[in-house]
């Protein structure tokens, strides 16, 4: 089981008892707000979207982690790697995202995070190159990418949604871990 410990936080795979913390997590329209058609999840489309990563996780061996707090155990929301077939242009590519909920916001977690995620992608899984994906206005998750160490590469249009996204990119070359 791939597991990776940050000195706050387990990122970890799923388990059936994060459909609920995840539900409610997915159930707040400002979490929300960026993912997506900005709608939020029931418990059923949420076991669905844990499901789809889990599935990931065995066709491609790396994915979409739980992120839990070390301290309390408690699930605070998820991180990690996809295939984003939703924007063929820029395929082939991996893209690394995370959300959490909303009473962890401003502490640093999602940094924290994305880093050991983004480490694990290109050390880990010998992958060479990683990219995020951001709607244009998202200064929040602009931030994150930006400690990242990430470069904007070029904007785009969501071809389902019409949503103006920011493309930005690091390669093995350029990391510093």
């Amino acid at each position: 089981m791939t597991e990776i410990r940050t000195p706050r936080l387990l990122l970890r795979r799923w388990t059936d008892d994060d459909v609920v913390p995840l539900s409610e997590i997915n159930a707040d329209p400002e979490v929300m707000r960026w993912i997506g058609d900005g709608d939020t999840l029931d418990p059923e489309q949420t076991a669905e979207e844990i499901e789809r990563w889990e599935e990931e996780w065995d066709e491609e061996g790396f994915g979409v982690f739980a992120v839990e707090l070390l301290a309390s155990g408690e699930l605070i929301g998820a991180v990690g790697l996809s295939v984003p077939e939703f924007l063929p242009e820029v395929l082939p590519a991996v893209d690394i995202s995370w959300r959490l909920g909303r009473p962890f916001w401003g502490q640093g977690y999602a940094s924290e995070a994305a880093h050991a995620t983004l480490e694990f992608a290109l050390q880990d899984r010998g992958l060479d190159r990683i990219v995020a994906i951001n709607r244009v206005g998202n200064e929040e998750s602009e931030n994150v990418i930006r400690k990242l160490g990430m470069v904007s590469e070029r904007e785009a249009t969501d071809p389902e949604l019409g949503h103006l996204l920011q493309i930005h990119s690091i390669d093995l070359t350029e990391y510093e871990a």
